[in-house]
């Protein structure tokens, strides 16, 4: 018999947008079922989650024009503040990861990273460096400065990469050994005019995929965890060639095996299916699914591999798939309503 306990997601919403700031939904593991038992309101704008160790803490950005990041016991029935959301010394904070006793926010307008730690408890404590990115890009209106969109820890847990949509750049920092505090270290180079947004890592960490905003391709990157190096080696589209109207892809997966990648994609409303080499270095568009909403603002895969969800932000819904596992074709389940969601974290 399957693993029946009960997992707990938590959504992310745009409380600006109707939305009810973080939601809390039993996860039901067969089938991948989400059902709502709660919501907080307390932070604003909390459009991005992550969990800390342990899954007792949840934290968020408010992606406000201040910006601030809040942490929450996610112990009891319904999220709990500990203590105030802290400023992040950066305007609209879209992203934060969770690395060696510190919380890092990637600041959207103001592009930059920001270093907060952590306490004991969990929460948060002042920001204590701030990583400026700098540079433009070709695209008006969208690449007059840097954009840094996305903060993640890669596998070996000694990198932390910035994926900065405004200068078509990734910048990567070490992990000081000692404070574990990021350092910079150096920065990779995309085509101009793509617009990267975010970034995930191969399972064997060996490579990663960068999803990029402004055009509609991934581009496919070598990654040396001995050295700290990004290298570049193609752009794979995740778009039918005759696609028309708004696609600005927002997030990317990668299945636990390695043989599948999948991207949502704003506008197009759908997520797209690329099968990967057993190399990893080479991906091929295979389908193109519709995401069950409008506007997939996120995509999350549960750490099966079976179920993928897509946080619909104009439509209001967050619906899943069930994950065919050789072909690697979602098929729509089920939905629950949830406005201005925004991104969707499973426990």
């Amino acid at each position: 018999m399957g693993d029946t306990r009960r997992t707990r997601a938590y959504i992310g919403s745009f409380t600006s947008a109707g939305g009810r700031g973080v939601l809390v939904a039993e996860v039901e593991p067969e089938t991948g079922a989400l059902e709502l038992v709660g919501a907080s309101d307390a932070v604003a704008d909390p459009s991005f989650l992550a969990l800390g160790p342990g899954a007792e803490v949840l934290y968020a950005v408010s992606e406000t024009t201040e910006g601030a990041a809040a942490a929450l016991d996610v112990t009891g029935p319904e999220p709990r503040l500990l203590g105030a959301p802290v400023p992040v010394d950066g305007s609209g904070p879209t992203h934060l990861a969770v690395t060696s006793g510190h919380v890092l926010t990637a600041n959207y307008t103001s592009g930059s990273v920001s270093v907060l730690p952590t306490a004991a408890d969990g929460s948060l404590k002042p920001v204590t460096d701030v990583l400026r990115h700098q540079g433009s890009g070709p695209v008006a209106g969208r690449q007059e400065g840097p954009h840094a969109h996305q903060v993640l820890p890669d596998p070996s847990g000694r990198w932390v990469l910035a994926v900065d949509l405004g200068t078509d750049s990734v910048a990567i920092a070490a992990l000081d050994p000692d404070s574990g505090a990021p350092r910079p270290h150096g920065t990779t180079a995309l085509r101009p005019g793509t617009g990267p947004r975010h970034l995930a890592f191969h399972p064997d960490g060996t490579h990663a995929y960068v999803l990029n905003e402004l055009e509609p391709t991934v581009t496919v990157c070598r990654w040396d965890a001995a050295e700290g190096v990004l290298e570049p080696l193609g752009e794979t589209p995740v778009v039918p060639a005759d696609a028309t109207g708004d696609r600005y892809p927002s997030e990317v997966v990668v299945a636990p095996d390695g043989r599948f990648l999948w991207a949502a994609v704003r506008g197009h409303d759908t997520l797209a299916v690329l099968a990967l080499d057993a190399g990893g270095a080479q991906a091929r568009l295979i389908a193109s699914v519709p995401c069950g909403g409008h506007w997939p603002r996120d995509l999350t895969l549960d750490p099966t591999g079976r179920h993928l969800y897509a946080a619909n932000e104009r439509s209001g819904d967050v619906t899943w798939f069930t994950v065919d596992p050789e072909t690697g074709l979602p098929a729509r389940t089920g939905s629950v309503p949830a406005p201005a969601a925004s991104c969707v974290v499973l426990a």
